[in-house]
């Protein structure tokens, strides 16, 4: 894919850090010869622009919103939906 990074500080555990990311951390476009992706100011952290489209989308915020602020939410909804 071209695309460089880690999009959490563990990516082995699972948790809501990911949602939590979008809120908490200024993402910038990350200067270089790969993809248009973002990165947070360390440097570290990686957010592709599908990624962050989820933040900005009016009807998906409150999405984001609602699982960076309780991730028993996240776990009890990505449980019935992996489920499926």
């Amino acid at each position: 894919s071209g695309y460089d990074g880690h999009w959490t500080t563990n990516p082995l555990k699972f948790n809501n850090e990911y949602y939590r990311n979008f809120l908490e951390i200024r993402w910038t476009r990350r200067d270089w010869d790969g993809p248009k992706q973002y990165e947070d100011p360390s440097g570290n952290l990686t957010m592709l622009p599908s990624d962050l489209a989820l933040v900005e989308d009016r009807d998906f915020r409150h999405y984001v919103v609602a699982y960076a602020s309780d991730e028993k939410l996240f776990f009890k909804d990505f449980s019935a939906a992996f489920g499926k």
